[in-house]
Parts: C-alpha cells; sequence; structure tokens
C-alpha cells in the first residue's frame, strides 16, 4: 500500500507542474520544433472544423485516452462507450467510472459512464458535458451577457456476443443510441465591425442552440495469433465501427467515422494497438476530413500498476498521450497527459483524470475456475479407465458452462470409446 501511495503522489506532482491549465509546459524552442518536424509530415486538413458537435470528438479520458484513442479493438474497459459499442458484451467486470478532463483554456468535459454484463449480452448508459464560460461586453466595457456555451451527450449501449465458445470467443455486435444538446446563452445585436451598445436578442441564443440524435455500430472479435503464453483469453483482436450516424444539425454535419481496428498482445503484460478512421461529411463527402491513425501501447507494469502512451497521426492535430493506472482493491485511478501540436503559438496540453468503480463479474471467474477444476478431475477419471465418472465430471462442467467445448469434446470420446467396447463385445459374442 505504502509504494501504492508513493507512486499516486508522485504522478499527481508530476502531472501538475507549474503550466498552463495545471499542465506540463514546453518552452517554445522545442514546442517549435516538434511542432514544425510532425507538421511537416502530416500538413493542415482543409476540411478540419467543419463539423457540429465538437464534444463528440473530445473523450473524456482513462486507458483509451492514454493510448491516444487506439481502443477499438481493444474495448476492455468502460471507455468501450465511445469507441466501440460491441465492448460492453465482452466487458470483464461490471464497472462505474467519473471523469474529468481539463481540455483547452478553460474549457472543462465531465463525464460518467456505467457498465454491465450477463452472459453475453452486455449494456450501458453513459453521459458527457463539455462547457466554456462565455462572456460579451459592449463597446462601454460592461458585461452585458454571460453564462456557459456548454454541449452534452447522452448515450445507451446495448450489444451481444454471438457463437461465442471456449475456441472462438464469438462475434459481439453493439450499437450506441445517443441524444446531443447544444446550449448558447443569449448574445447581443453588434453592428458590422462588431460593436454592440448592450442590447441583448431575446432568443438569439436559442437559435444557435440545437439537439441532436445519432447512432453508433460496432462489431468486435477476439482470437490467438502468435500466442506465447498460456491464458484462456485471446491475444489479438479486430474491430470495426462507425461513429456518429445521423442528420445534419442545422446544415452542418455530425463527425461521422468509419474505424477498422486491430490490437495484439504478444506477451501476456504488453498491449499494442491500432485504428485507422476515415472521416465522412454526409453532406458533402467532398469536404470529408482526411483519413488518419492512432497507435497505442499498454504495459502492466505490476499488479497494481499499469502504464500507456500513444500517438494520433491526424492532419493539422497530431496529438502525443502518456499515462498510467494505479489499482488500489475495487478503484483505479486514471491519470493521462495530452499534447496536442497543433498549427499555433502554443500547445494545446491538458490533464484528465479518471476513477473507475469495479462492482464484480457477476461470479464469471469463479464459474470458471470451478469449470477448469471439473474438466481435470474428468481427465484424472479417463485416464485411470473410470469413464462413469469421468462422464459424471463433465456433465457437471457443461450444466455450470454450456460451451466449454473440451467437456462436449471428453463425452463424445466416451462415447465414441464405449461404442467401440461394444462392438468388440458382439464381435466376440457366439451366436448359438
Amino acid at each position: 500500500m505504502m509504494k501504492k501511495a508513493l507512486f499516486l503522489f508522485c504522478s499527481i506532482i508530476l502531472f501538475t507542474l507549474p503550466g498552463k491549465a495545471g499542465a506540463l509546459d514546453f518552452d517554445s524552442d522545442s514546442y517549435g520544433s516538434i511542432s514544425d518536424y510532425l507538421n511537416s509530415i502530416f500538413g493542415p486538413d482543409e476540411n478540419a472544423g467543419l463539423t457540429a458537435f465538437p464534444v463528440l470528438n473530445v473523450p473524456m479520458g482513462g486507458r483509451s485516452e492514454g493510448m491516444a484513442g487506439a481502443f477499438a479493438a481493444v474495448s476492455d474497459d468502460i471507455s468501450f462507450i465511445e469507441y466501440n459499442p460491441a465492448g460492453s458484451a465482452v466487458l470483464p467486470y461490471t464497472e462505474l467510472a467519473l471523469f474529468h478532463n481539463n481540455w483547452i483554456a478553460d474549457t472543462k468535459v465531465e463525464g460518467a459512464v456505467f457498465a454491465h454484463r450477463l452472459g453475453n449480452l452486455g449494456f450501458g448508459a453513459g453521459a458527457k458535458w463539455l462547457y466554456t464560460p462565455f462572456t460579451e461586453y459592449n463597446i462601454y466595457g460592461d458585461r452585458v451577457s454571460k453564462g456557459y456555451y456548454s454541449e452534452a451527450v447522452g448515450t445507451l449501449n446495448i450489444s451481444y456476443n454471438f457463437l461465442s465458445g471456449y475456441y472462438f470467443s464469438g462475434l459481439s455486435l453493439g450499437a450506441n443510441i445517443k441524444g446531443a444538446f447544444r446550449f448558447v446563452p443569449d448574445f447581443t445585436d453588434a453592428d458590422d465591425q462588431g460593436n454592440n451598445e448592450g442590447a441583448l436578442i431575446s432568443g438569439s441564443g436559442r437559435s444557435q442552440s440545437a439537439a441532436m440524435a445519432m447512432a453508433d455500430i460496432g462489431l468486435l472479435t477476439r482470437f490467438n495469433v502468435l500466442k506465447t503464453y498460456s491464458s484462456r483469453d485471446a491475444n489479438s483482436s479486430a474491430a470495426l465501427v462507425i461513429r456518429n450516424l445521423g442528420p445534419p444539425a442545422k446544415g452542418d454535419p455530425l463527425p461521422s467515422t468509419v474505424v477498422a481496428a486491430l490490437a495484439y498482445k504478444p506477451l501476456r503484460p504488453l498491449l499494442v494497438s491500432f485504428d485507422f478512421s476515415v472521416p465522412l461529411n454526409l453532406a458533402d463527402i467532398s469536404l470529408s476530413e482526411r483519413p488518419y491513425w492512432s497507435l497505442g501501447f499498454a504495459a502492466q507494469v505490476t499488479n497494481f500498476l499499469s502504464m500507456r502512451m500513444g500517438l494520433m497521426g491526424k492532419h493539422g492535430n497530431v496529438r502525443i498521450a502518456l499515462g498510467s493506472a494505479v489499482e488500489l482493491e475495487k478503484i483505479s485511478l486514471d491519470l493521462n497527459y495530452t499534447l496536442d501540436l497543433l498549427t499555433q503559438m502554443q500547445p494545446l496540453n491538458r490533464v484528465s483524470l479518471g476513477v473507475r468503480f469495479n462492482l464484480g463479474d457477476g461470479g464469471r471467474k469463479e464459474r470458471a475456475g470451478r469449470v477448469d477444476q471439473l474438466y481435470l478431475a474428468g481427465l484424472d477419471a479417463y485416464s485411470r479407465g473410470n469413464y462413469q465418472e469421468a462422464r459424471e465430471y463433465w456433465e457437471e462442467a457443461l450444466r455450470i458452462d454450456p460451451k466449454f467445448d473440451p467437456a462436449t469434446e471428453g463425452l463424445s470420446i466416451i462415447a465414441h470409446a464405449q461404442s467401440v467396447q461394444q462392438k468388440i463385445s458382439d464381435m466376440q459374442t457366439l451366436d448359438y
């Protein structure tokens, strides 16, 4: 516990060194060198910023942000709700999470998500709120309008894992139904030069506010490739996701995106993931942003400490992320630092915090352990030639987990062996 507390304290000190918005600072020379180099590779995107509801592109935080968004094929914790709706059907634990993201300048993002799994059925709900202060002054310097520009998104999730078994983890299909709302405070009637005398226009904010419905659809499957360690869990996964499908909001298209993703664990504690994203401007495909990619790495350093990092290669918005998580009993603390290398004078660097509560797995791990014990006991009985005892063990294993294929195969072997024995017995019997 002392080591955990020490690490957490050091992490907080590291990520809250003096700087803009409590984030790390880069001097102008170092930032300029990094930014110039990366922007010379990726270049700007002339179609950036043409979509509505930027809150949909702002991550809440958590492990997924620490991997720069390369998470669609990972989706093994509650961050799945922003990256792949199919993740809830294979979620290891029931989770409740709260997030805070210090986004840009005075803009903040708050989030809350809950997800639960019943067998092959997963479901969840989440909400995200982006807000920034809005203040307007007249030509005399008097404040005439104030409040918050804000955007909020509510999400309902459901997914199901089809064809799952011992050898094949299944194909999970999921969907998010999302509702988004944008609120703009009333503002004044300015002249052509932007000057005003302080007369608020009643309903002007409402005319710019908007509400919108949209959907995400995702596929996720897991399998083994070049696996070097022993584990029930597959070491590779693939995903295909379509995010933010919906009609335009007041003439502005939503940030719809198609994502293809892969993830691979070459060793038990190491994870590599890659997402390739193709933005779609559904109002005018020719105005779609350029495709981009994300590459993420994660490592389980100890049983309570994990680290992650990521790079997003997006035109005009290269993103570098670093993060860690500390697991204290049933609580996980996520801390991420992200640097957006935009083409401007200052880097947009920020810190996000997350708290995840592990509410248990519904007894799945315990049942899996019991099934393994019964199967091994059946193997022992079979090796001794006691087929009836082996049958009883394996039938009990299947009552607990009907999809435990090795037990089904064992029963088939017993049936075949007994059939052969019966044929031999019949052949040896004299028919008088």
